[in-house]
């Protein structure tokens, strides 16, 4: 890590100040956190701002198409067992929302930083990670990133010779091929449930073969790397064969995979798996994740969900039926405005459940409910939707902007 010598030149301090005036003003006239227009407004000003607001730092990057903010949100908490952490926690993954997270932290030791898959490679050059964490690849927005290969080649290119440790995802072949250009990979075997991105191999185009989490090419050879951490049950296996319980707030199996992935990047840092499991803990929510509201006298769980790989893991947290379940589906642009993603999930698995239809594109959602089979209720809005609901606590499923709408809503 660099000394306390100030990297910032007056430039550069001139377009921090203007950043975070712009980020003021944007707050104020409630358009939200300000911490994009902030970034974009800092960077115009000084274009290598990124690199030198991160030279004091160790920087561990963390990319995915799912879980990307709940693994920043836990490898931060680890970090902070060793020192102080700056972090990107509202989820602005772009250049510029980084940019006006690094400029907040001037104290910080250590910067864990959540980037958008398809500027990992960009960010990676700009700020020199100590580490990166890759988690999985699948397909999301559809308009905007079709083919979830490319995006493999494009992470395997621009990562190839890194000096950054890799923390990456055995289980995800796609991740698997990515990594294996880095020099130094810590492979973690964090599970794989959604396979319908990984039927053919990425380096040959052959047909993968697969065995439980086991996979490999027959026609190339090129098959799954062998783990050094593992998530086990409700445990992480690290590279000594040392077994460290798994204690979280958060739910389900894809937060046991993201907390095994943080706890090898805390090793990597020097913090002990035990102590670095222990601070992940008090992660009871992240951005209003899995946050239990009260509205309209009734409970809500607010779950996201936003491609198919993110509604399949999403289905296994709710209670069987009759838990009554609101559905909420938004097209615009933050989402990606193709929705032909809906035929990929598997909505028959919410068969027994009452369920009511919310959101811009609650008609899409309708017709693939209906040809699911699928019992559903078509409402104008959340309100109409809690109102109709039997007993129970609602569970509340939306994809990007339709959750933060619901957020809005509850006053979350």
């Amino acid at each position: 890590m660099a000394g306390n010598t100030d990297p910032l030149s007056a430039r550069a301090k001139l377009a921090v100040t203007a950043g975070k005036a712009a980020a003021a003003v944007s707050r104020a006239a409630g358009r939200g956190s300000g911490s994009v227009i902030g970034g974009k407004v800092a960077l115009r000003l000084e274009p290598d701002l990124l690199a030198r607001l991160s030279t004091h730092l160790d920087v561990v990057l963390v990319s995915a198409t799912n879980g990307k903010t709940t693994t920043t949100r836990l490898i931060a908490e680890a970090l902070r067992a060793s020192g102080p952490v700056v972090s990107n926690a509202l989820g602005a993954n772009m250049p510029a929302g980084i940019t006006s997270a690094l400029a907040g932290g001037s104290d910080a030791k250590y910067g864990v930083i959540e980037v958008d898959e398809k500027y990992l490679a960009g960010v990676a050059r700009d700020v020199d990670p100590k580490a990166i964490a890759l988690l999985n690849l699948s397909r999301d927005q559809l308009d905007r990133a079709a083919e979830t290969r490319m995006l493999a080649e494009r992470w395997r290119e621009g990562l190839a010779g890194t000096k950054a440790v890799v923390i990456a995802n055995a289980d995800d072949p796609l991740v698997a091929w990515a990594a294996s250009s880095c020099p130094n990979v810590i492979w973690v075997a964090a599970g794989q449930q959604w396979k319908e991105d990984s039927w053919s191999c990425p380096s040959c185009g052959g047909v993968l073969q697969w065995s439980g989490d086991d996979w490999g090419c027959g026609e190339c050879g090129f098959r799954r790397p062998t783990p050094s951490w593992a998530l086990s049950g409700d445990h992480v296996l690290d590279p000594h064969g040392a077994a460290w319980p798994i204690k979280l707030q958060l739910p389900g199996r894809a937060n046991k995979a993201n907390a095994t992935t943080s706890a090898a990047v805390a090793a990597a840092f020097g913090v002990h798996p035990q102590t670095a499991l222990e601070r992940m803990y008090d992660v009871a929510a992240v951005a209003g994740r899995y946050d239990v509201v009260s509205f309209s006298g009734r409970e809500l769980r607010l779950l996201l969900a936003k491609n198919p790989a993110g509604w399949l893991e999403t289905f296994s947290l709710i209670d069987a039926p009759p838990a009554p379940v609101v559905l909420s589906v938004n097209a615009r642009s933050a989402d990606g405005t193709d929705t032909s993603w809906l035929w990929d999930v598997a909505y028959g698995r919410l068969a027994g459940h009452p369920i009511f239809v919310i959101g811009d594109r609650k008609l899409d959602l309708a017709v693939r409910l209906e040809v699911a089979g699928v019992d559903f209720r078509v409402c104008r809005d959340l309100d109409e939707a809690v109102a109709a609901a039997p007993p129970g606590r609602i569970e509340v499923i939306a994809n990007y902007t339709a959750f933060q709408d619901l957020r809005r809503r509850v006053g979350n």
